[in-house]
């Protein structure tokens, strides 16, 4: 065979997915760098560096996380954008890259376009909590009284554009609700704004909710995930509450993404270390213990890409559905 014929080979095998090819032309063959948008000790950068390790070991070579924080995780996808497609250079891509590109249509990235997405680590709802002194126990009986006076009523979030903030938004569109917004300067700052009385309820995610729930602070009324939480496993979904409403299903999720271009092959190898290192039991015990879940969200990239279109097409209709803008 000659050289010519044997590239031609390799083409072919590499569009097929032939498994093991990546291994056959020696990727990785050095440490994978992953660009974390979250500051050190943040819930997701803590989920990525619990699982580098045994991402690391599965895929041969080890995974280092870097740091690059800074206008919602726009600048580390601007970055990730700019690399070599050689699988050397990942972003932990999430929803907030769709969200702030649905806010901003003029940022210099494309979720879509400039990235392949690898899989998934981890996703997490927001919790809908008012204070544990509160008179409300359900959604119903908070949204009878806020319609019996509508006045004064506010709901706090951990900044503008977090899901926190949407999530809220959507509640109070769907509903037909006339509650003000309370941006805080992050969402550890929710729970003492219900506990003050400053504001009457709020989505923080699962991993701030949960615990202040669990403790007795707070009281959690429903879930925007799509499955009740096995942690409050009594406490019913947003969906469910307002009669099967899809827009009210609202998860934060945390993957892996390539710049677009890099190679099928690269891809499969890095989603099938990814698969392994999350379906490991003291993984998922440890995100479970965080309000989270650790999945690929799909058997494949393909499927997991897939997904983020449809997620892209989802967030965009919530943000025009709201009227969220950066500036609300």
């Amino acid at each position: 065979m000659d050289r010519r014929t044997f590239c031609l080979a390799a083409t072919s095998a590499a569009a097929a997915g032939l498994p093991g090819l990546a291994f056959a032309a020696g990727y990785p063959d050095k440490p994978v760098r992953v660009i974390s948008p979250y500051a050190a000790g943040g819930g997701p950068d803590v989920q990525l560096r619990q699982s580098g390790p045994a991402w690391g070991a599965a895929l041969g070579q080890p995974i280092v996380v870097e740091n690059k924080v800074g206008a919602a995780g726009v600048l580390a996808a601007q970055y990730v954008a700019q690399q070599a497609p050689d699988g050397y250079t990942l972003l932990m891509g999430s929803n907030t890259h769709l969200i702030q590109k649905a806010l901003q249509p003029s940022l210099r990235f494309d979720p879509i376009a400039d990235f392949a997405p690898v899989g998934n680590l981890a996703a997490s709802p927001t919790v809908l909590v008012v204070s544990a002194e509160s008179p409300w126990k359900t959604y119903d009986q908070l949204v009878a009284a806020i319609r019996a006076k509508p006045e004064n009523w506010n709901y706090s979030s951990g900044g503008l554009g977090t899901s926190a903030h949407l999530a809220g938004a959507t509640m109070v569109t769907l509903a037909k609700l006339k509650v003000t917004h309370i941006p805080l300067k992050g969402s550890v700052e929710i729970p003492l704004s219900l506990l003050r009385g400053d504001t009457q309820f709020a989505f923080p995610v699962a991993g701030t909710g949960v615990p202040q729930v669990t403790s007795g602070k707070l009281r959690a009324l429903a879930v925007t995930s799509r499955r009740r939480l096995p942690q409050l496993p009594d406490v019913p979904t947003l969906q469910e509450v307002m009669g099967g409403n899809e827009l009210a299903v609202q998860e934060s999720w945390f993957g892996i993404w390539a710049p677009a271009g890099t190679a099928a092959p690269v891809i499969d190898t890095l989603f099938a270390g990814l698969r392994k290192t999350v379906a490991l039991p003291e993984l998922q015990a440890a995100f479970i213990a965080a309000g989270n879940e650790a999945t690929t969200l799909g058997d494949s990239p393909r499927a997991f890409a897939d997904f983020v279109k449809r997620e892209n097409r989802k967030w965009a209709e919530i943000v025009q559905l709201t009227g969220v803008t950066i500036n609300t």
